[in-house]
């Protein structure tokens, strides 16, 4: 920044100078002495043609050229500085040093005849005037930075173009590369397309490539195995993909856990099977692509079209009619003849069902003291460290206990003792709890109770009409499923054996 005022300085005293001959005398008088003395000392020494003399002469030339030459050059070198190297930079520089070669030709060649030629001439005194005038000007064009603004408005096309054969003229290694580039600039693909290209764990597939996608109508899921809004929202995924996957339509699972186990590719690769989920799926255990969208929720569906733009966000389950209703128009964008317009009818079951609205009172209730809420069990949490825990005889609702020696942690509570149970006072017309045992390959029984009883035909999909199940993978069991009239109720979970972990419950 301080050279560019300095350099600018410079200019403008170079300008001044030109158009006055008496202060460009005294500006230039040190400059000029020294170099008349110093060729007139070299003149009187016998051995002119020596090499010290020749140094002296240069010297003295380099001394009276400077003050003439020196200000254009520096002129070129700031541009070359401030702009960095370019061809137009090259070509100044190369146009000012024939310049100078030619001015010192002519005056080898000519000499005093030239100089007799143009000496006294009127023209020449007009030209020097209009050279500081030009000085000036520029300098203080230049420093009030409109120099950047008419270079970004008027800067010649060509010069990219030279600029780019130039690169590619430089070999082989960076030809293809420029053409790789060149290739990545033109592929059909949004941002958020291509991190989820460049993730390597594909869970149930081989790795999809660019040309998978390419001109194809693309759903992405954002989901969760053990999130029941997520499971209510797959039917509708997977219905989608086996109704439009001959029509040009992709649809990519993106499976971003929320709880630890959800991270094990073993888990998901077996919840996927049990869910019959065969459309590609993968892991975004780092959150990359769930980034890269600005993805805010499980579940999340994203329609893109065959341009790589997304065109539809969905967040949250629900509204799956609007959803098919995008998607067939850019099917129909896409292949220029309309889908069928019917729509894929409720396909949930078991706890992929549909809520029950209009009678959920009750919402997701963390067990890990991390979200914890609603914990009634008498003094507290005892934060990972085994502890034995009570239920109060009546629970308010939405409140839940544990009965029994458990070892809460910050996602999860885990029953350290044989047997044990954890209660919930809860409103809606499911019940679920994500659960597993601690250790793999040791499935945990229990049984549950709603208000005191087996649940009958008001059982879950998970248990019998004696309430009796067994949890042999982590993920989310649905307990409870009531047939009749919703109200309130206590559901009563008991586990036979120890190392049961409990995670959250949910309702629908």
């Amino acid at each position: 920044y301080y050279g560019r005022l300095v350099a600018l300085g410079f200019m403008i005293v170079f300008g001044v100078t030109m158009l006055s001959p008496t202060l460009a005398a005294r500006v230039m008088y040190p400059l000029a002495s020294l170099g008349e003395w110093v060729a007139g000392w070299a003149g009187h020494r016998d051995a002119g043609s020596g090499m010290g003399t020749s140094v002296l002469l240069g010297v003295a030339t380099g001394l009276a050229w400077a003050p003439c030459a020196g200000p254009v050059l520096g002129l070129i070198l700031t541009s070359a500085a401030l702009r960095g190297p370019s061809v137009q930079t090259s070509a100044l520089l190369l146009v000012y040093g024939l310049g100078a070669a030619s001015a010192l030709a002519a005056v080898q060649l000519f000499g005093r005849t030239l100089l007799d030629m143009v000496r006294g001439t009127q023209w020449i005194e007009w030209a020097r005037r209009a050279v500081g005038v030009a000085a000036v000007a520029g300098s203080a064009f230049v420093a009030l930075g409109l120099d950047g603004v008419l270079l970004s408005r008027f800067s010649p096309a060509y010069a990219g173009t030279v600029e780019q054969n130039l690169v590619t003229s430089l070999g082989k290694n960076q030809a293809a590369e420029v053409r790789a580039r060149a290739k990545e600039a033109a592929r059909p693909l949004s941002g958020p397309l291509r991190t989820l290209l460049d993730q390597p764990k594909w869970l149930n597939t081989a790795p999809l490539e660019p040309e998978d996608l390419r001109g194809k109508v693309v759903v992405v899921n954002f989901w969760t195995y053990s999130c029941i809004n997520c499971l209510r929202t797959l039917p509708y995924v997977r219905a989608w993909a086996d109704k439009y996957k001959d029509q040009g339509v992709v649809v990519i699972g993106v499976h971003a856990p929320e709880f630890a186990f959800e991270r094990n590719e073993a888990n998901v690769r077996q919840a996927l099977g049990n869910l019959g989920v065969r459309y590609p799926v993968i892991a975004d255990n780092d959150f990359r692509i769930w980034q890269a969208f600005d993805n805010q929720a499980w579940p999340a569906l994203y329609f893109i079209d065959a341009n790589g733009r997304i065109r539809h966000r969905a967040l949250g389950e629900g509204d799956y009619a609007q959803s098919e209703r995008v998607l067939q128009q850019l099917v129909f964008e896409t292949k220029g003849t309309p889908p069928a317009k019917e729509l894929v009818a409720d396909p949930g079951r078991g706890a992929q069902a549909s809520p029950d609205l209009a009678n959920l009172e009750s919402g997701e209730t963390y067990v890990g003291y991390d979200k914890a809420t609603g914990f009634a069990s008498p003094s507290g949490f005892a934060e990972d460290v085994s502890r034995m825990y009570q239920a109060p005889l009546v629970l308010s609702l939405n409140h839940w206990a544990l009965e029994g020696s458990w070892t809460v942690r910050g996602e999860f509570a885990e029953l350290s003792s044989a047997r044990g149970g954890i209660r919930h006072r809860f409103h809606a017309r499911d019940l679920h709890l994500v659960m597993g045992p601690a250790q793999a390959g040791n499935p945990v029984r229990f049984r549950v109770l709603i208000d005191g009883h087996p649940p009958g035909a008001d059982h879950g999909a998970d248990v019998d009409a004696e309430g009796w199940g067994s949890a042999a993978d982590v993920r989310l069991y649905q307990l409870v499923r009531q047939s009749g009239a919703v109200a309130n109720r206590t559901a009563e979970v008991e586990f036979f054996d120890g190392g049961i972990r409990a995670y959250s419950f949910t309702f629908g």
